[in-house]
């Protein structure tokens, strides 16, 4: 299958037009799972109540990469995929969305994951997940595309690439080669139990790299699981438990109610922006494109509270859009209806 010229080559990046001139050196690189989700096509019902099932692209890395794109920014994934239809859906959808793929790679001998997920009416997320082994879990160091590694200002990643070899000792290779090229790191946890041998296991797996991160982001559910039950509005357990000296900034997100924020000098909590809800996946892989789209271009947003809590601001707007239509990649916004949506009632 032959490569988009506008997402091919590492030394060849794409330029993304629908946000004016870019910096080259703002590109963010998403490392991890790209994966299909298959949704009900009715809402509030378990998977197997489910009349039929709609496929959407799926995986946060992924996910990320497309909303930093659509934003206006420059993003690319590195991953793999199975060698069959649906990862080659999966790669020409990042090619769609001008998401750099020369990163991507295709296994012969796995297929492409796939995931049921539903929303059920207690407001729960189901998920059952196909990966025995499934291309993500294969992806080998010696497949690494390194130079595209080495270009990224901000070089995000998930744990669920830490779960199973040869992917864990190929994820821990990439933060290596982005941390000597001067990267910034980014961790979102992004915690899917089921994919875990046991809780002691993911716990101790995704606690393995906490301390390399310069910026990390977790969900209230993920804070309470991680310090063993700890009361997660509790900003001592937050400081003491979950931030590290090395750490720039860390994000907890609360879902419609926004987020709080930790830095060295400062902390608070940003409201969140009011829409009506549809569908919550992918508001989380929203919110952090939105925040890595504004730190890609401007780092120094970490020692400015005042910008910082602008562009926390912006980063819950993209979220609050992301719930109002069904899937993720589908619903992750543009710039102009995300500043849209900011903007003072009086003003409009």
């Amino acid at each position: 299958m032959a490569d988009n010229p506008t997402s091919g080559g590492s030394k060849d990046l794409p330029t993304n037009t629908k946000g004016g001139s870019l910096d080259v050196n703002s590109l963010v690189v998403c490392f991890g799972e790209m994966l299909i989700d298959f949704v009900p096509t009715v809402g509030g019902v378990s998977l197997a109540e489910a009349p039929a099932f709609k496929k959407a692209p799926g995986g946060a890395p992924a996910n990320v990469a497309v909303g930093i794109s659509r934003l206006g920014g420059l993003s690319a994934f590195v991953g793999k995929v199975g060698d069959d239809e649906f990862g080659y859906m999966l790669a020409d959808i990042l090619k769609q969305n001008n998401v750099n793929t020369s990163g991507v790679r295709y296994d012969s001998n796995a297929r492409t994951a796939l995931a049921f997920v539903t929303l059920r009416a207690d407001g729960e997320r189901e998920f059952l997940f196909f990966r025995h082994p499934s291309a993500d879990m294969l992806l080998h160091e010696s497949e690494l595309d390194k130079n595209i590694i080495k270009q990224a200002r901000i070089f995000h990643y998930g744990s669920i690439s830490l779960i199973a070899e040869p992917c864990r000792s190929t994820h821990l290779a990439a933060m290596s080669v982005a941390k000597k090229s001067g990267s910034i790191l980014s961790y979102d946890p992004n915690l899917r139990l089921p994919l875990w041998p046991s809780e002691q296991a993911a716990r101790e797996g995704i606690m393995s790299i906490w301390d390399q991160a310069d910026i990390i982001k977790v969900s209230e559910d993920e804070i309470t699981f991680l310090t063993g039950g700890d009361d997660h509005n509790d900003d001592n357990v937050v400081l003491k438990k979950l931030y590290h000296p090395n750490l720039k900034l860390l994000i907890v997100t609360e879902g419609s109610k926004g987020c709080r924020y930790y830095t060295k000098e400062f902390k608070g909590r940003v409201p969140g922006v009011k829409t009506k809800s549809v569908d919550t996946t992918g508001a989380g892989d929203a919110f952090v494109g939105g925040i890595l789209n504004c730190l890609a271009s401007d780092l120094n947003l970490f020692k400015d509270e005042k910008r910082l809590t602008e562009a926390l601001r912006f980063a819950n707007a993209c979220g609050a859009l992301t719930v109002t239509q069904r899937g993720a990649i589908p619903a992750l916004p543009t710039k102009e209806a995300v500043l849209k949506l900011m903007q003072p009632v009086a003003a409009s």
